[in-house]
């Protein structure tokens, strides 16, 4: 390890709080940071945030997005700018859509020997509608997209007469009462590999995307008045999941048959859904997790634990007059 200070060094922490860069001594420094080698250190974020107040996670300047919220952190942070984070998300969830699992990583030039004070800083400094719940380090093969085996989303409907308040933010309302049963019938159409092409609205962004995709299970839970349809795949075009709920939804009001599924798969048209359905709104949606390849999960060597929070615990009760 080098003696030298870093050039880009990050913040220090005492008691949970960040320390003013001018009290650190070199020793101090050099007890929580590591230099790097030229190609630096990669470090894997799992995220939960409530999407209703943020255009979507990809990194705007107005409004506010998830990716840019956590970006202005991090600087705060790491003292580096923004461009060199290299901050990438698993998946560009829209405004509205939430997430229990959401994962991205970023890359230092430095590395840690803790990292419980950055994971208590991190979520000191981001909104409560945003929290990172793990943060460890990752091996240089590690990507938050591109090492992706599959994503786990959850769409949840509210059916019933009037909408459940607590409830309001995060689940789609009709007053219909839906089948169930035939929306699981028609669910089980999209399990397998399929050219999802009806299914997904047009991007600028990723250019062509392969309309082929693997669904390996879409489950229909009914609990009391809320319908939970959670869906796993091996990735989702955009707006996809939103689509085929949108087409659940229809067949559970019993206004379409289930084998409207497969025929609406077969013409590979988006036009074609669009007799039938819109898509279903944001609020409904959740990204509950991200799957990835073992080998890129490994703690790269002479790395720190990974940290999942610290519980704050009292030895003692003291209490005045006692």
């Amino acid at each position: 390890m080098s003696s030298a200070t870093p050039a880009l060094p990050p913040s220090l922490f005492t008691n949970g709080s960040l320390s003013s860069p001018q009290n650190i001594s070199k020793t101090d420094l050099n007890s929580f940071v590591k230099v790097s080698d030229p190609g630096g250190f990669k470090w894997r974020l799992v995220i939960a945030y409530d999407g209703t107040k943020f255009a979507g996670w990809q990194y705007q300047e107005s409004p506010p997005t998830v990716q840019s919220m956590l970006e202005k952190a991090l600087t705060q942070i790491t003292k580096l700018q923004r461009k060199e984070l290299h901050l990438v998300g698993a998946g560009r969830t829209d405004a509205g859509v939430h997430a229990w699992g959401q994962v991205a990583h970023f890359v230092t030039p430095f590395n840690y020997t803790s990292l419980d004070s950055i994971h208590s800083a991190l979520n000191g400094l981001l909104p409560q509608d945003i929290r990172v719940r793990e943060i460890g380090a990752a091996v240089p093969e590690f990507h938050a997209r591109f090492s992706c085996r599959s994503k786990v989303y959850r769409y949840q409907i509210y059916s019933d007469t009037f909408m459940d308040p607590f409830q309001r933010h995060f689940a789609y309302h009709t007053a219909y009462k839906l089948n169930a049963c035939k929306m699981r019938e028609a669910a089980q159409h999209f399990v397998g590999k399929h050219d999802f092409s009806a299914f997904a609205n047009a991007t600028r962004e990723d250019g062509v995307p392969d309309p082929l995709k693997t669904i390996s299970r879409f489950d229909v839970i009914e609990m009391g008045s809320l319908l939970q349809l959670e869906v796993e795949g091996s990735g989702f075009m955009y707006r996809q999941v939103r689509n085929m709920v949108a087409l659940l939804v229809q067949v559970g009001k019993e206004a379409l048959d289930s084998d409207i599924v497969p025929m609406i798969l077969e013409t590979k048209d988006r036009r074609e859904l669009a007799k039938y359905t819109l898509p279903a709104p944001p609020h409904g949606l959740c990204l509950v997790s991200v799957k990835y390849k073992e080998d890129h999960l490994q703690l790269p060597p002479d790395s720190p634990l990974t940290s999942f929070g610290r519980h704050h615990t009292i030895t003692k009760c003291k209490l005045p007059f006692y």
